[in-house]
């Protein structure tokens, strides 16, 4: 489709003399609609042609030449120019491109690139929690997009199935293990054995060394050590699979910290030959205040067993390796901010490409929250995600009871609606913002809610049903027909929609594609509303029809970049 923002970009520096590509970075879109379609601020010109914003301006829209193809008007709003571009034109392209393309909104724009993003990453041995929600979803979600704007993508669920933990569950084990069942129900039993040798740390030191000594027994290969770290692994994956079916999620790495701690002697090797790795109290670190960073990275333990920074740094030296990535992104609540600055400060040291360190881009997250506070494992206050999902489901359903007893496949219907209220209500705000899980706002079939995008989405279906128009073809579209500003509202929100993918992409935000398919999902429901679709006029009637099948399928091709799925009945 036509890009008027280049266009309008090309069009001004054809005038001054300067590059689009620079231009073009300064055009806005006006957040009202009678201000014009795009807005250049024209006190970006002030300094290099020395002269006042309204001055500027008015001289720009006497010099350009109105192309009538696309552009309407030209307009001044004190320092602004305000371009309007054609209405018919614009419409029209928008509902051509729908039709031809299935997959409306995708590009290659990422062909050749490779993208891998690290995400969901629970710990073995532990309950899959609600804390764990937002690194599945929002990973899901930029993998999904990166894709669909034609880059390679790689999702590795990096498993915290390595650390000091096991050495505390090792001896948990050891003392208590014939008092649990593990074979039964082992999230539970395994979850039971961790608060309660936790509690044990606290109280005897020795027990705590005990438990660090465990874990280095397993970087060593300790056979009973090792034997116990395969069987913890195991049957947490087979818990984990029952949160990932329920989500939809996949993988195409499951590469955990353990995969690394052959490939980790090589990391401290490199390090050691930079000068750079020196002593501190037995333990190995590398300082940092040349790069801003106070605290130094400890790449060893005195006891001589690594850290999650080593670890780190030898995925990065795989994965540069292996993937050959252009991006690396790592989905991590913003406790871990430090810890990935020191690791991406100390990754610079590896001897790799600049590619690649360069490449190397922490995307933190706020934490979910319970109304009591923030959870903790070791303290035992969690909410297990399996739990939550599986009673979102339940609440779902009784919604539909309530509010279409008669509605057909409502097991199917629950789930998607229950599953993709998590997700959105997940995705829908900034994800640096703390969340806090209210199930009266995440439900809410009115409110700015997955719930409400699907109902959307259904009632498009509905009309498309109503009118037998389930393919309805695009030549029987007028553009003149669809001039009111109810229908214009929503071209240009379709019009934007490849526009509002690379906006994620850029920023690794997807709620900047919840927000959008929101105000889609709005401008919809007021065009409902306000104009009557199955209008008597044939024409008319055909123009509507389309526009409303246009909608239902940019919303569903979100919502599915999203990770949520769309039901054809509610």
């Amino acid at each position: 489709m036509t890009d008027y923002a280049q266009e309008i970009a090309e069009t001004i520096a054809k005038t001054v003399g300067m590059e689009a590509s620079q231009l073009k970075q300064y055009i806005e879109i006006p957040k009202d609609a009678k201000n014009g379609d795009y807005a250049f601020p024209c006190f970006r010109l002030a300094k290099e042609l020395k002269k006042a914003p309204p001055i500027i301006a008015q001289e720009l829209k006497e010099k350009i030449q109105l192309n009538t193809e696309w552009l309407e008007k030209v307009e001044i709003a004190g320092g602004y120019l305000n371009f309007y571009v054609a209405t018919d034109s614009v419409t029209q392209e928008v509902l051509e491109e729908i039709e031809k393309n299935p997959q409306y909104g995708s590009s290659d724009r990422g062909k050749g690139k490779h993208i891998v993003i690290d995400y969901s990453a629970p710990n073995i041995a532990k309950p899959f929690h609600i804390g764990h929600l937002r690194s599945t979803v929002i990973g899901a979600a930029l993998y999904k997009i990166y894709q669909y704007l034609g880059y390679e993508v790689t999702g590795i669920n990096h498993l915290g199935d390595y650390g000091t933990q096991f050495g505390k569950l090792i001896e948990a084990y050891r003392r208590w293990g014939n008092e649990y069942d593990i074979d039964q129900n082992p999230i539970k039993e395994l979850t039971k054995m961790y608060i309660r040798i936790n509690q044990l740390c606290k109280e005897d030191e020795t027990v705590l060394q005990a438990c660090r000594d465990n874990f280095k027994k397993l970087e060593d290969k300790d056979a009973y050590c090792v034997n116990l770290w395969k069987k913890f692994r195991e049957v947490s994956l087979q818990e984990f699979q029952k949160v990932y079916d329920l989500l939809g999620s996949q993988f195409d790495s499951w590469n955990g910290e353990a995969f690394y701690s052959d490939k980790m002697p090589e990391v401290i090797e490199i390090l050691q030959k930079t000068g750079k790795l020196v002593e501190s109290q037995g333990a190995e670190i590398i300082h940092l205040e040349e790069q801003g960073i106070n605290t130094p990275c400890m790449i060893q333990k005195a006891n001589g067993s690594t850290t999650y920074a080593t670890r780190d740094l030898a995925a990065i030296l795989y994965r540069a390796r292996t993937y050959d990535f252009d991006k690396a992104l790592y989905v991590t609540s913003y406790e871990q901010v430090l810890h990935f600055k020191q690791v991406f400060a100390v990754a610079k040291l590896l001897g790799l490409d600049e590619k690649y360190t360069n490449g190397l881009e922490h995307v933190p997250f706020g934490m979910v929250l319970l109304p009591t506070g923030k959870m903790s494992t070791r303290e035992g206050n969690i909410v297990k995600l399996e739990d939550l999902l599986q009673e979102a489901i339940t609440r779902a359903k009784a919604i539909i009871e309530e509010k279409n007893p008669d509605l057909p496949n409502k097991e199917e219907i629950s789930k998607k609606v229950g599953i993709g209220a998590v997700i959105f209500n997940d995705l829908a705000n900034s994800r640096v913002k703390d969340e806090v899980f209210d199930w009266n706002q995440i439900l809410n079939f009115q409110g700015e809610t997955g719930p409400y995008i699907q109902y959307t989405y259904v009632r498009t279906q509905s009309v498309l049903e109503k009118a037998g128009a389930k393919e309805i073809a695009n030549k029987e579209v007028n553009p003149q027909l669809l001039r009111d500003d109810y229908s214009q509202k929503i071209v240009k929100q379709l019009y934007h929609f490849q526009e509002t993918l690379v906006q994620v992409t850029e920023k690794n935000e997807p709620s900047i594609l919840s927000r959008y398919l929101l105000e889609l999902a709005k401008a919809f429901s007021v065009f409902y509303n306000e104009n009557k679709i199955m209008a008597e006029e044939a024409d008319l009637r055909n123009s509507r029809i389309y526009l409303t099948y246009a909608v239902g399928k940019v919303l569903h091709i979100g919502a599915n970049l999203l990770g949520m799925e769309m039901p054809e009945k509610m």
